[in-house]
Parts: C-alpha cells; structure tokens; sequence
C-alpha cells in the first residue's frame, strides 16, 4: 500500500465517492418505486416491475452504451437538455454516479419492497382510518417498519457501487485521477506488463472496505433487533 500513486489514492476515493453519492441519490427514488410497486395497484404496474428489475438481467455494458446513447451530445437528453444548460455529464465522476445508481436502482427497491410487503396491513388501513394522510402513513408507519430493508438496500448499493466496472468504463472513461475508480485501476494495472503486485494491493482495498461495511451492517441490524 506504501507503493501506491497519487492516482491510485484518487481512484480509492472516487470509488467511495461514487458509491455514496449513487446511493444518497437512488434512495428515495427507489423507497417511492418499491411504495408504488407495493401500496399501489393500476394497470400496467407489470411494466413498472419489469422496467425497475431489468438492469439486473442486462449486461453492465449495455446499460453503460445505453447511458451513453441517452446522455452523450447526440443524445435525446444530451442534446435537448444537458447542451442548452452547459451540463457535461459524460466522461466524468458524475457518469460514473449515474451508472452506479442504475445498476444498483434493483437491489435497493427489492430489499425495500421486501420489507414493505412484511408490513402488517392492518396498521396501514387503520392509520388511513383515523384520517391520517398518506405522506404521515408513510412516515409514521412504513419508514419504521422498513427501516431495515431501507439500511439493507442501502448497503448493497454501497457495495454494488465499489464493484461497478461494466457501465462505468462505458460512459465515465478510465481516466486517471477523474473518473478510474478501484475496478478501473484494477483493469489497467492487470492489463499492463508488471502490474500484479499493485493489482493485488488494490484488491486488498476492496476486500477491506468491503469486510468493513459489512461488519458495520451486521452490527447496525443486530443493534436493531435488540431495540425490538
């Protein structure tokens, strides 16, 4: 670890970075997408399943070109939105966000749902009863009795975040110091002559960070079940 580059400190860092941000900015996305999916019945809500769960079945790279055909300057977004406002998305940390929090946006609604649907009912219908709106039914209700799927989805998105390498290489780069998070730079010193040793160090890492996270979920959902 002594050995390490500036480059290499920037990439551990970025791939924090990138994993906390992505899983801030997915949260109450996914905690609405798993309400709707569980409180709300309409037609078509099949096509909202389908549409939620598919970055699970797709290949990483897919969702990085689609991202890329989307959000690049000569995209739908890229061109009618980004361009106008002067936002660059592409080739840049926050790409590598974007990527992250769609292909983790799954786990996280599905550990949420979970939890939702082990919800009992009637706590919701008689709140709804005694003329509790919805926006307090969720809160005094829903969000503490799903609490744990919320912290559970959070940290699978964490750590899907640190290993995120197909998506991200696609519409971020693997530039050095500004978008090459721990995968990336795993890649580029396994690719290069003599870089095995670095390689494993930057392994190391990972495998610290992710013990770390979870010992620290074991622990907070322990802590939890005591307070019950």
């Amino acid at each position: 670890m002594l050995g390490f580059t500036p480059a290499d400190y920037s990439a551990i860092l970025l791939s924090l970075r990138v994993a906390v941000v992505a899983t801030l900015f997915s949260l109450p996305f996914a905690f609405a997408a798993a309400y709707v999916m569980t409180y709300r019945h309409f037609t078509g809500r099949i096509v909202l399943d389908v549409a939620v769960n598919l970055p699970l079945t797709l290949p990483p790279v897919v969702i990085g070109y689609l991202l890329l055909l989307v959000l690049g300057q000569q995209g739908l977004i890229g061109r009618m939105v980004l361009q106008p406002l002067g936002i660059k998305l592409i080739f840049t940390w926050k790409a590598a966000v974007i990527a992250t929090s769609v292909v983790g946006f799954p786990l996280m609604v599905r550990s949420m749902r979970t939890a939702m649907e082990g919800i009992d009912e009637h706590l919701v219908h008689v709140a709804r009863l005694l003329g509790a709106r919805p926006f307090d039914t969720i809160l005094t209700i829903i969000v503490p009795l799903s609490v744990r799927g919320i912290i559970a989805g959070s940290m699978l998105m964490f750590a899907r975040g640190l290993g995120e390498f197909g998506a991200t290489v696609i519409v971020a780069g693997n530039i050095p110091g500004v978008t090459q998070t721990i995968p990336l730079a795993i890649y580029e010193y396994v690719s290069s002559p003599r870089g095995d040793v670095m390689a494993l160090s930057l392994c190391a890492v990972s495998i610290i960070i992710s013990v770390v996270v979870l010992f620290f979920h074991e622990w907070l959902s322990r802590r939890m079940v005591r307070k019950d």
